[in-house]
This record gives structure tokens, C-alpha cells and sequence, in this order.
């Protein structure tokens, strides 16, 4: 489904055209804004990334609209699960800027409070976050009968990668939020590669199509399409909230950069395929739609990309006073009571450090 071509031509869609009906110039130029924004995001912890303020980085470029597209048609009360790449869900998720990086400078397990971005943190094992939101959404269910609620809901919602959809974690997602009829929303951000393994190899349908194996509905968009994100996005979220179920949703887009900066893409992809999908870019295909409604000139053009900087501004200057954290922060926090299993494991790193101080090295 798509509503923006890569020109910027918009295209009525009689199914979908109602879902984002209130989207005037003036909300697509917010949309701009924040693919934007958080590109300038994506650039500056990659650049950050190579001057060793950060020990990795998994970057965004190319999934912009994806992300931006489905953050941005949820309520407040929805609480995400995701993968380790959707920096711009967090975002719009309201997670300050220097909060993105905090993981990834190795000063915390978590950047962020989960309960008041309604967000869980990161996760970094393929596939298990889609488990964790249908626990959630069968949760919410447990606690509106239990309240005798019906109707509208708050949904859980789960990103992950097309590499995923290949893990058994996502495939019992699925059986188990179909056969509750969980409000969860399934959404995989095809992006071609699983690392350096092209989708070609992990299906020989679209990924979509496993939606109608588990019972429920499955609908494939173009996610270098913002608008058309949101739209489908907002319709899975109304069939969720109203008891319908969940949905699976392909958002067809690729990754332009690394899979992570440890990787060297250019071993694996030509760069015919990177052209090709340049020129389908989801910041650029809005920019021009919104210049030809004569809502985006040069100034206004200006006045977003300061803003970009702005906020990339303040990521440089926070990340730079995240303070390393003691050895003791390590074994904090990771049982409810002690535990005595993990404090001997803290008095043996102890008296190791402390060999350290004996000899006089420094014990990293």
C-alpha cells in the first residue's frame, strides 16, 4: 500500500485515504520534521560512534518513515516493544536525545524509564520482544475482564527486523496472540538484509503472507511512505483497541547504512541495490510532495534542518557527561533479595581488582 510515491505524488486510496484524513500540510510537515530530526539523530551517534564516545551503534538511515509512521499513530497509554534500532520510536516516544545513547556508551542497562515512555529498553535478542508483547497484550485483556471493561484498549505494540521473522520466538507470537485475540500489533520493518542475509533467503513469499497461516490479518506497505505507514498503523491499532485482534504489518524498507558499525555492508550488497533504494528515500519523497504544495521552501527548509542540529547539539554535549559507572553497578538490581550466588561472584571480581592495586596496573 502506498500513498506517496517516491516523487512525491500523492495517490488516493479509497480503503486507507479515511485513516489519515486529518492529515493537513501542516501535520506532514511535522511528520518532515521529525524524519528529519532524527536522521540528524542517526548521523550524529554514528559520527560519535567512530570517535569513540560510543562503543556501537546500530543505525537507522533509510527506516526513518517506518518508524516515525507507526510511532506517531499511537496514544500515550500503548506501550512498544522493540528491537535495538528504532532510536525513532523512542524519540517520539518523547526519550531525550543523549537517553538514546546511554546503552550504547556501556553506562547503563536501560537509557530510559520504561513506565514513562510507555517503552520498554531495547532488546538485543532477536525476536523476543514480539513474546514479551503478547504477554503484555494478554495482560490487558486479564485486567479488563477482571475490571469488567470492554471496548476501546490500550495496545502493545512490537518491532522487529524481517531477520526475526526466521526465529521461533516470532512464530509462537504469533499462534499465541491470534489464539487470544490479543491486542498487539505486529510490526516487521522488512528492510532487506538480516545482517548480511537478504530476505530472498529467509522466504520465498512475502513476509506478509504469514499473517494468513496464523489467523489474522496481514496488510504489506511501502515504508518509505510515512503517510501510508500511519494510515495502516492507525487502522491496526482501531482493530486492536475494538477487540479485533492482532495484525500483522510488513513495512517494506531498507537499511542504508551497517547493520551495526562493526559491519562492512559493502562485502555483501552492490551498490546498484544502494542506488535503487536511494532514490525511493523517505525524507526526500515528502520534501518534495510538501514543495510542490508550496508548503516547504527554503526557509522553512532551513529553519528544520537548525532544529536538526540543534537537537544533534545537545546529544554531542550530553553523551560527553555520561559519567562510567563503579564495578559494583553491575550486580545491582539484579534480584528483588539478595542473593547469595551473586554476592560471592562480587567479593571474587572484588578481590580481583584488588590484585590490581597491589601491583599497581590498571585493571582494565
Amino acid at each position: 500500500m502506498r500513498l506517496l510515491d517516491a516523487e512525491g505524488v500523492r495517490h488516493p486510496d479509497a480503503a486507507y485515504d479515511r485513516w489519515v484524513g486529518d492529515v493537513d500540510d501542516a501535520a506532514l510537515l511535522r511528520l518532515y520534521e521529525d524524519l528529519v530530526v532524527v536522521r540528524r539523530i542517526d548521523t550524529e551517534a554514528t559520527a560519535l560512534q567512530r570517535q569513540g564516545q560510543l562503543a556501537l551503534w546500530p543505525p537507522l538511515l533509510g527506516q526513518e518513515a517506518a518508524q516515525i509512521g507507526s510511532a506517531r499513530a499511537l496514544r500515550d497509554d500503548d506501550f512498544v516493544f522493540s528491537s535495538y534500532r528504532e532510536h525513532a520510536v523512542a524519540h517520539a516516544r518523547g526519550v531525550a536525545p543523549v537517553d538514546l545513547l546511554r546503552v550504547w556508551r556501556g553506562a547503563v542497562g536501560s537509557g530510559w524509564n520504561p513506565h514513562e515512555a510507555r517503552m520498554a529498553p531495547m532488546q538485543v535478542i532477536i525476536g523476543a520482544q514480539s513474546l514479551q508483547a503478547v504477554g503484555y497484550g494478554v495482560g490487558i485483556l486479564a485486567d479488563a475482564e477482571r475490571e469488567g471493561r470492554t471496548g476501546d484498549t490500550e495496545v502493545a505494540v512490537t518491532y522487529f527486523g524481517d531477520g526475526a521473522t526466521s526465529q521461533g520466538d516470532v512464530s509462537e507470537a504469533f499462534t499465541f496472540a491470534s489464539t487470544w485475540s490479543a491486542p498487539v500489533v505486529f510490526f516487521c520493518q522488512n528492510n532487506q538484509w538480516a545482517i548480511s542475509e537478504p530476505v530472498s533467503l529467509q522466504s520465498k513469499v512475502p513476509l506478509v503472507e504469514r499473517a494468513r497461516g496464523f489467523g489474522m490479518p496481514g496488510v504489506r506497505v511501502d515504508g518509505n511512505d510515512v503517510l501510508a505507514v500511519l494510515a495502516v498503523t492507525r487502522e491496526a491499532l482501531h482493530r486492536a483497541r475494538t477487540g479485533g485482534g492482532p495484525t500483522l504489518i510488513e513495512a517494506v524498507t531498507y537499511r542504508r547504512g551497517p547493520h551495526t558499525t562493526a559491519d562492512d555492508p559493502t562485502r555483501y550488497r552492490t551498490s546498484a541495490e544502494i542506488e535503487h533504494w536511494e532514490a525511493r528515500d523517505p525524507v526526500a519523497r515528502v520534501a518534495a510532495h510538501l514543495r510542490g504544495r508550496g508548503v516547504l521552501d527554503d526557509d522553512v527548509e532551513a529553519r528544520v534542518q537548525e532544529s536538526a542540529d540543534a537537537v544533534a547539539a545537545e546529544l554531542r554535549a550530553g553523551i560527553s557527561q555520561v559519567e562510567d559507572p563503579s564495578w559494583e553497578a553491575i550486580f545491582a538490581d539484579v534480584y528483588a533479595e539478595p542473593h547469595h550466588e551473586l554476592a560471592a561472584e562480587r567479593d571474587a571480581y572484588a578481590r580481583y581488582l584488588d590484585g590490581f592495586e597491589a601491583t599497581g596496573e590498571d585493571a582494565r
